[in-house]
């Protein structure tokens, strides 16, 4: 017995033509879009922002990405804050000249000169007593403190002395400084050099302290001798603390050159901000603020360079 074949009747199509007969379905009646298009941010707000995560990262690394834009914007408004103040006389100027008058002592102490000597006079003077200092101890202050991390021997020597006089602020034991080596050029110059070599030598110490005993054993295992387990492996390792010991040598010898031209000094910056702090000139020392100021940020730039430079591993192992 055969069967008739049962057909389904088909949906009219979408895209049947006109006139054939075919109703096209009915479309459901549209809805207004209620999202907008995202408001661009401005340029504070991209200032601000965190930046971007790089490849690889699940949130990123805390304080990553440029910080130049921020610290421009807060040095102008420094710049508008100190204006504004001295500019509405809520500060005498003799507590607080403004800018303009700063610029106009500037100006007169390059041509002039002040307490003997021009303004470049009294930065060079300053500049050989702080990096002549700066130079010494790191010639004598990261060896000292490299031998300090691999032998326990140079640790127990160097150690107590160090930390005994590294709290000491340096117009402590000033007195006894021009006692042995008179007032000449050179119980200045060592001043800063004894200032400036402590925390040289404890962060030479700390980055040697810092390597890990797998690179060590690594390089054991391929056949170097302690000779280049010290300078390939270890040196390389604590570069990153000794850069930073040598930014903070520097600062701390900035610092004390104030206290070394305090005594028997006739030119310098130190010699030059108190000079004028006796007969009451606060542009005067300002100004010599702003110098000693300006030389160090610079040289702290220099050295952030040179660490990118010669430390590309640094935070990346």
């Amino acid at each position: 017995m055969m069967t008739k074949p049962v057909t389904t009747p088909h949906a009219p199509s979408a895209s049947a033509a006109p006139g054939s007969g075919a109703q096209r379905p009915a479309m459901p009646p549209s809805t207004p879009s209620t999202s907008r298009t995202p408001r661009r941010r401005g340029w504070f707000a991209r200032m601000f922002a965190p930046r971007p995560v790089k490849a690889g990262e699940s949130f990123g690394a805390p304080g990553q990405g440029p910080s130049l834009a921020i610290s421009i914007v807060t040095v102008i408004v420094l710049l508008l804050l100190w204006v504004a103040i001295t500019s509405s006389g809520m500060i005498k100027p003799l507590f607080l000249p403004g800018p303009r008058a700063i610029v106009e002592k500037f100006t007169q102490v390059m041509t002039e000169g002040f307490a003997g000597s021009t303004l470049w006079q009294h930065t060079l003077a300053s500049l050989y007593r702080v990096f002549g200092a700066f130079a010494l101890a790191c010639v004598t202050a990261i060896p000292v403190g490299i031998l300090m991390g691999v032998s326990r021997v140079a640790r127990g020597v160097f150690d107590p002395p160090i930390e005994f006089y590294r709290p000491l602020p340096p117009l402590a034991y000033l007195p006894l400084v021009i006692i042995w080596f008179g007032i000449g050029e050179f119980s200045k110059v060592f001043l800063i050099y004894l200032a400036i070599f402590a925390p040289l030598a404890i962060a030479a110490r700390a980055g040697v302290r810092s390597v890990s005993m797998e690179q060590i054993h690594a390089a054991y295992s391929m056949g170097a001798s302690p000779r280049q387990i010290v300078m390939h492996v270890i040196v390389k390792s604590a570069l990153p603390e000794i850069f930073t010991g040598m930014r903070i040598g520097i600062g701390v010898g900035w610092t004390t050159l104030v206290a070394a031209e305090m005594v028997a000094a006739s030119s310098g910056l130190g010699f030059m901000v108190l000079n004028a702090a006796e007969f009451l000139a606060s542009d005067i020392v300002i100004m010599g603020i702003i110098v000693i100021g300006f030389f160090a940020f610079g040289f702290d730039l220099i050295m952030r360079y040179l660490e990118r430079v010669l430390v590309p591993w640094k935070g990346k192992v």
